[in-house]
C-alpha cells in the first residue's frame, strides 16, 4: 500500500475513533444525567410521601419513561436507595468539610463540623432519615457504600485525635466510645427535631437550636482539667 494511502487510512481510523469516543461520552453523560434526575425525583417523593414511599413506577412516571426502562439504570428499588444513601453521604460530608476545614485543628473543627452536619440534616431531612434511621424495610446500604461512611467517621476520629495531640481533650476522646457518644448526641438532636418540629429551620428549631449546648455537654466529658474550649457556648 502506498505511503499516501496508509496515511489516509490512518487518518480515517483516528477520526472514526475520535467520533466514537465523542458518541460514547455523550451517552455516558446522558446516562449520568438520567440517573441524577431519577434520584432528584426519588428525594422529592421521599419528602412528600415518606422515605419508604419511593417506587420504581412513580420515579419512571415522573421521568416520563416506561418502568422497565428504569431498570436499565437501577436494577432494583434497593439500588435506588443505595444511590440515595451514597448521595447523602457525599453531600453531607462536603458540607461538614466546607465548614470545618477553615477552622483551627481540634475542638474548633469538631464544633464547626457538628453544626454543619446538623444544619445539613435539618435542611435535607429525607436523605438524613435514610442515613441515620432505618425507614425502608429490608434495605441496608451495600458494603461499598457503607465503607464510605466508615471512612468519613475515620476523618472525624482523626480530628478528635488532633484535639488530644494539641492537649485540648483527654486521650479517651480518641476512642470508639467517644465517636459513638458523639453520634448519639448529634443524631439524637436531629431525630428529636425531625420528629417534633420538622418544618423549623436549624436556627429556630426547638431542638436543633440546642446544638451548642449539647456540644458543651459532650466536650465536658473529655476536656482536660485546666483545659479550655474557646468556642464553648454561654
Amino acid at each position: 500500500m502506498p505511503m499516501v494511502d496508509i496515511a489516509h487510512w490512518l487518518y480515517h481510523i483516528a477520526m472514526a475513533s475520535s467520533s466514537s469516543d465523542v458518541v460514547i461520552g455523550r451517552r455516558l453523560a446522558r446516562r449520568r444525567q438520567t440517573i441524577e434526575e431519577a434520584l432528584d425525583h426519588a428525594v422529592a417523593i421521599m419528602t412528600q410521601a415518606g422515605v419508604g414511599g419511593v417506587s420504581m413506577s412513580e420515579i419512571a412516571r415522573r421521568l416520563g419513561m416506561r418502568q422497565p426502562s428504569l431498570y436499565k439504570y437501577f436494577p432494583s428499588l434497593h439500588a435506588v436507595y443505595d444511590a440515595l444513601f451514597a448521595r447523602g453521604l457525599e453531600r453531607s460530608h462536603a458540607a461538614v468539610l466546607a465548614a470545618a476545614e477553615p477552622q483551627s485543628a481540634g475542638i474548633e473543627r469538631i464544633r464547626a463540623g457538628a453544626r454543619a452536619w446538623l444544619r445539613w440534616a435539618i435542611e435535607n431531612q429525607a436523605l438524613a432519615q435514610l442515613l441515620i434511621w432505618r425507614p425502608v424495610p429490608g434495605f441496608a446500604p451495600t458494603e461499598a457504600t457503607f465503607a464510605v461512611s466508615l471512612q468519613q467517621m475515620d476523618v472525624v476520629r482523626a480530628e478528635f485525635a488532633s484535639a488530644v495531640h494539641l492537649g485540648q481533650l483527654h486521650p479517651d476522646a480518641n476512642s470508639v466510645e467517644a465517636l459513638r457518644l458523639y453520634t448519639v448526641v448529634l443524631n439524637g438532636l436531629i431525630s428529636q427535631q425531625m420528629a417534633n418540629e420538622p418544618g423549623a429551620s436549624f436556627d429556630a428549631g426547638i431542638f436543633s437550636s440546642l446544638t451548642d449546648t449539647a456540644l458543651d455537654l459532650f466536650l465536658a466529658r473529655y476536656i482536660l482539667p485546666g483545659g479550655t474550649d474557646a468556642d464553648a457556648g454561654p
